[in-house]
């Protein structure tokens, strides 16, 4: 999608996979709004974009589960701008542990950046599109939020609700054609967001294999804003997973406890408890990419490590 002049908002804009849209985005020329929690590295964000070539930017620093502070953005943006073309409801944060050994403050508050922080968006954006009759909003999930993964509880429950909720207003708003409602399921991504996990399990996470860059999901979003029917799974491995989890439950049960420790944990490296950047920011750990180097190297490190303790 070519989205130069377009308005395009993405929340979670200071790391990860919304930094990678809102660059690439800029490199097209579109006027970028910014919307996360830490001013700081929002304002980097947007230094990076405006370089990139952006038409605009807009620095909103905003917690999307309040949702006042969302009304707040979308009142700013139109102040500004005086329309809305995209949004990219990404912002999200992950919890690791037991269900039980998680803080009942850190469980809620995934719930409340990942799930509620979707609906608020929903709710102050749809009004604005609809009013317009044209423009997109599009949920990033996960292939999590398609199956079940120990020790990561609170982040598969919001995203089995974020594919919900984008469901519901797929349903919702088909009696506007150019309103899109969109909705896609990275897998691996290589971002910050695992080493900046709230955890309770004992050793660092790490995006599972196969592993994305930022910019080829960015890449993948874009493209979905236009086009309703694209894949929602952005990578074939998606596909298998499902597969496992829906038709062969037996085989996946017992698999995926040991798989996930082999291939999205790194037992070399221990943590000890923590709330990560689930409750307050942590701006100086937001990059583009989270350096979790090449998944085979991971799994060989996490191989030897179980046989050599």
């Amino acid at each position: 999608m070519n989205v130069e002049e377009r308005i395009v908002l993405v929340t979670g804009a200071s790391s990860g996979i919304g930094l990678a849209t809102c660059l690439r985005a800029s490199r097209q020329g579109a006027h970028v709004v910014l919307v996360a929690r830490g001013v700081t590295a929002l304002e980097e964000a947007a230094r990076q974009c405006a370089e990139a070539g952006a038409g605009s930017t807009l620095v909103l620093p905003a917690d999307v589960g309040d949702d006042e502070a969302v009304a707040s953005v979308v009142g700013a943006v139109l102040e500004r701008h005086g329309r809305l073309d995209a949004v990219v409801s990404n912002a999200g944060v992950v919890a690791y542990g037991r269900t039980e050994d998680v803080p009942a403050e850190v469980f809620d508050r995934v719930l409340r950046t990942n799930l509620t922080g979707s609906v608020n968006v929903a709710r102050h954006v749809l009004p604005v599109l609809r009013r317009q009759q044209e423009g997109s909003l599009l949920f990033v999930g996960s292939v999590i939020g398609h199956i079940g993964v120990p020790t990561m509880s609170a982040y598969v429950l919001s995203k089995w609700g974020v594919r919900a909720l984008a469901r519901q207003l797929q349903l919702e708003n088909r009696d506007l054609g150019d309103v899109h409602i969109g909705y896609v399921a990275p897998g691996g991504v290589d971002t910050p967001i695992y080493e900046q996990a709230a955890n309770y399990e004992g050793v660092v996470g790490r995006p599972p294999p196969p592993v994305s860059s930022p910019d080829k999901v960015a890449a993948q979003i874009l493209h979905h804003l236009d086009h309703d029917h694209a894949r929602e799974q952005l990578t074939l491995a998606n596909d298998v997973i499902r597969f496992g989890y829906h038709a062969l439950p037996f085989v996946y049960d017992r698999l995926v406890a040991p798989l996930f420790r082999l291939g999205a944990v790194d037992l070399t490296r221990e943590t000890p408890p923590t709330a990560g950047n689930v409750l307050e920011p942590h701006e100086a750990g937001n990059s583009l990419t989270g350096g979790a180097g090449g998944a085979l190297a991971g799994i060989l490190r996490n191989v030897r490590r179980a046989v050599r303790p």
